[in-house]
C-alpha cells in the first residue's frame, strides 16, 4: 500500500498500532510513556516525548519517516534540531541511522504492526473517485464532529481573507478608513473584477470621495473616469457631462490614469454586473456613508441594517444603461439585489469584522461573525450542492462558508488526514485499542 508520511504521523499520534512486546530494530524492549506534542513547524515531528528503551528512560523528540534512509535524504544529520531525537519511528527500516557521536538512533519499525482496520479504512478513503472522498462513510460521523470541522474550516477561511485586509492596512499605514474603502471595492468586484476594482480604489483616495460626497455626479465621474470607462466614440449628453467633470477634477487633483477599459472583464457578465453599473452603485453608497468604517462596525449588525447602508438608489439613467452611452433592453434595478446584499454581508462585512477583531485582539468580534453568519440564510452554489448530494445539508451561511473552506482547503486537495472527519473515518475497531 502506498501512503504518505502524514499517515504515519497520525498512526503515531493516536497510537493506531499493536504495542504488545514492542522492540527497537536492535531488539531492545521499548515502552511508550508520552507520545509528545505534534509539531506543525520545522524540526522533529513530535516534541517532548518520553520513551523507555531497555532499562533507561529517554526524554526528547520523535521523528517519523516512511523509511529510515529518509533521515539522510532530508539531511537531518546536519541539522542540530534533530540531535535530541530519542526515537526514530519508520514504516520500513532499511538503514541504520546514527547520532553525530556514532551511537545508533533507537528505531521503531511499524511495518506489520499498524491495525488492519486503519489500513483498510485509509485505502478505502484515498481510493475514492468522488470530489469528497469520505462521502460513502460520512453518515458514520457524528454531527458534533462535523460541526467542529466546519467551524475550524470557517475560521481558517476568514484568517485567509483577513490577510488581504491586513496587507491593505499595512500599505495604508494603519488607516482603517482607507483600508475599508479599498476592501469594499475589492469585494464589489465579485471575483471577476476584484483586482481591477482594488486598483481603482487605490488610484482614487477615499478623502477625495468624501470631499465630494454631496455631489454624487462628480463622484460618478471620478470613479468612471479613473476606471477608463468614459471612452466612447458616440457619447450621449450624460456621458459628456461625466467626461467634463472628470477631466476638470483629474487636472485639479493631478490624478494618474492607472486603468483602461481593457482592464475590465465583461465576457459572460450580465448587464447588472457590468463594471460601470457596480462602480455607479458604489459611488452612491459612498456618498451616503462618508464614514465607512464606523458605519460597518456599528450599523451593519443585521440584514435590515445592511439595507440602510447599501440599498442606495442610482439615477434613472443607470436603469437603462449598462455602461456610459450603452443602453440595455433589460431594465436594471435602482438598488442592489437581495442576492448581492447577501454576498456583501458574507464577503465584505464579516471578514472586515474578523480582521478588525484580530487587530485589536478582541475575541468578541469573532463571536459576532459567527452569530451573524448563523442568522443569514445558506448560500447555494456547486460546492454546497456537492455536500447536499451526500446528505449533508446546510442550514445557514455559517454552514456554507465552512463547507466552502472545507471543500477548497481539504477535500479537493485530498488533505483528509488533516481533517477531523477524515481522521474519524480512519479510526479502528475500538476493541483493538483495548
Amino acid at each position: 500500500m502506498v501512503f504518505q508520511e502524514n499517515f504515519l504521523q497520525l498512526v503515531w499520534k493516536y497510537q493506531y498500532f499493536d504495542k504488545n512486546d514492542l522492540r527497537s530494530t536492535l531488539g531492545i524492549p521499548l515502552s511508550i510513556k508520552k507520545i509528545g506534542f505534534h509539531n506543525f513547524h520545522e524540526g522533529p515531528d513530535f516534541l517532548e516525548a518520553q520513551v523507555d528503551i531497555g532499562k533507561l528512560t529517554y526524554y526528547g523528540h520523535i521523528e517519523i519517516h516512511l523509511k529510515s534512509s529518509d533521515w539522510l535524504a532530508h539531511e537531518h544529520q546536519t541539522d542540530g534540531r534533530y540531535e535530541s531525537v530519542i526515537l526514530h519511528v519508520v514504516y520500513e527500516h532499511d538503514k541504520e541511522i546514527k547520532h553525530p557521536d556514532g551511537t545508533p538512533i533507537p528505531t521503531l519499525e511499524l511495518k506489520g504492526k499498524i491495525f488492519l482496520d486503519v489500513l483498510r479504512n485509509y485505502e478505502r478513503l484515498i481510493s475514492g473517485q468522488q470530489n469528497i472522498l469520505c462521502s460513502e462513510t460520512l453518515g458514520e460521523v457524528s454531527d458534533i464532529l462535523k460541526f467542529s470541522m466546519l467551524e475550524k474550516a470557517l475560521v481558517e477561511r476568514f484568517l485567509e481573507k483577513s490577510l488581504t485586509v491586513k496587507k491593505l492596512l499595512e500599505e495604508n499605514m494603519g488607516d482603517w478608513e482607507e483600508t475599508t474603502y479599498q476592501w469594499l471595492f475589492h469585494c464589489f468586484g465579485f471575483k471577476t473584477n476584484s483586482q481591477a476594482m482594488l486598483l481603482l480604489a487605490k488610484s482614487l483616495p477615499y478623502k477625495l470621495i468624501k470631499k465630494h460626497a454631496n455631489h454624487p455626479g462628480i463622484v460618478e465621474a471620478l470613479l468612471l473616469g479613473q476606471a477608463g470607462l468614459l471612452e466612447n466614440n458616440q457619447p450621449d449628453d450624460y456621458t459628456l457631462f461625466l467626461r467634463r467633470e472628470f477631466e476638470f477634477h483629474q487636472k485639479k487633483y493631478q490624478l494618474p490614469q492607472s486603468l483602461f477599459h481593457t482592464d475590465w472583464k465583461v465576457m459572460g457578465v450580465r448587464p447588472g454586473n457590468f463594471p460601470s453599473v457596480r462602480i455607479v452603485q458604489l459611488a452612491h453608497i459612498l456618498c451616503k456613508s462618508p464614514n465607512l468604517l464606523s458605519t460597518i462596525l456599528t450599523a451593519a449588525n443585521t440584514m435590515e441594517s445592511m439595507k440602510g447602508i447599501f440599498l442606495k438608489e442610482v439615477p434613472m439613467y443607470w436603469t437603462h444603461h449598462y455602461a456610459p452611452s450603452k443602453t440595455t433592453q433589460r431594465k436594471l434595478g435602482k438598488v442592489l439585489s437581495a442576492q448581492t446584499l447577501h454576498l456583501l454581508a458574507i464577503n465584505f462585512v464579516v471578514p472586515l469584522w474578523f480582521a478588525y477583531g484580530q487587530y485589536i485582539d478582541d475575541q468578541t468580534w469573532q463571536d459576532k461573525c459567527f452569530d451573524f453568519l448563523q442568522a443569514l440564510q445558506a448560500e447555494d452554489n456547486f460546492i454546497i450542492k456537492r455536500f447536499r448530494d451526500i446528505n449533508w445539508a446546510a442550514s445557514t451561511a455559517f454552514d456554507t462558508q465552512g463547507m466552502i473552506g472545507l471543500h477548497n482547503n481539504y477535500c479537493i486537495q485530498k488533505k483528509c488526514l488533516d481533517c477531523k472527519i477524515g481522521q474519524n473515518v480512519l479510526r479502528p475497531n475500538m476493541k483493538q485499542l483495548t
